[in-house]
């Protein structure tokens, strides 16, 4: 088994911490985490894949054990994530890859595809959505921020933040429970209840519907340059619907879509059978 690097980086002052696995020289991947996690959701994938790429994992500003300086500081929008997970790729000499986006990872990682279309090699999509027929009548409490952003609005989605909410997250249309490990969802949780951590999470739920105005420019880059694309989709994920990966192929004919019978957080049941996809789909 290749052993796993636990690293940081100086991105702009900014200290940015990532997991890295395999031989430098092999094909690279990018790994990006989405709410409320970090590189440590992909505890179980990397070393499936490492014998075959080298992989990054970073932590999204704000999140895990990156740093998640003051909003006074640092404004939590997703192109200011963005863009400091494009300058970590430049610093850490990631200059062309393959990237695995899940939940806000996606669009994290669209954004790194529209600008530097030339880096970007393949693009896996695990539950990371694009269109808006994948978007499920759970994020209406979100919706209702976005059209009012009042305060009874931003209380309201304190609901989102409850370790109640996490486990939710991680079990809802798993078959069987029993298969999901405790580890992620309490690491998640330790994460959640760090002070300030609930304001800048409900800033980026606020900001969640720039990502949606981004999704004509996401569906023109993949009509355009027509990346190798895999999706890999939790069928019974409560945000993210089929209808969001099929919709892949709508811009993307080549693109190829699987589905498994698991939830949002399909890697911590189909880890393997998501490995072997990717393994098939980038040979």
């Amino acid at each position: 088994m290749a052993p796993i690097q636990y690293r940081t980086a100086d991105v702009d002052g900014f200290r940015i911490f990532y997991r890295e696995a395999g031989q430098a020289g092999a094909p690279k991947l990018l790994l990006l985490h989405g709410f409320p996690s970090a590189g440590h959701m992909f505890r179980d994938l990397i070393p499936l894949l490492a014998d075959r790429f080298h992989i990054v994992a970073p932590d999204l500003p704000g999140f895990g054990q990156s740093d998640m300086p003051p909003r006074g500081t640092f404004n939590y929008t997703f192109d200011n994530i963005a863009r400091t997970i494009e300058r970590l790729t430049e610093v850490i000499g990631f200059d062309r890859f393959a990237v695995y986006v899940f939940d806000y990872g996606a669009p994290t990682g669209f954004r790194l595809a529209v600008r530097h279309p030339e880096r970007i090699s393949a693009i896996i999509s695990q539950n990371g959505n694009a269109y808006l027929e994948g978007l499920s009548d759970g994020w209406n409490p979100i919706r209702a921020y976005w059209k009012e952003p009042s305060e009874a609005n931003r209380k309201a989605l304190r609901a989102f933040l409850t370790p109640e909410t996490t486990r939710w997250q991680y079990t809802h249309g798993v078959s069987d429970p029993t298969r999901v490990s405790p580890d992620g969802q309490n690491l998640d949780n330790f994460y959640l209840a760090r002070p300030g951590a609930d304001e800048v999470q409900l800033d980026l739920f606020g900001d969640y519907k720039s990502n949606i105005a981004m999704y004509p420019a996401f569906q023109e880059y993949f009509r355009t340059h027509k990346p190798p694309f895999l999706a890999v989709w939790g069928k019974n994920d409560p945000f993210f619907l089929p209808p969001g990966a099929e919709a892949f192929k709508r811009d993307n004919p080549k693109a190829v879509v699987r589905f498994f019978d698991t939830g949002h957080f399909a890697l911590e049941t189909h880890a393997r059978e998501i490995a072997d996809s990717i393994r098939d789909f980038l040979k």
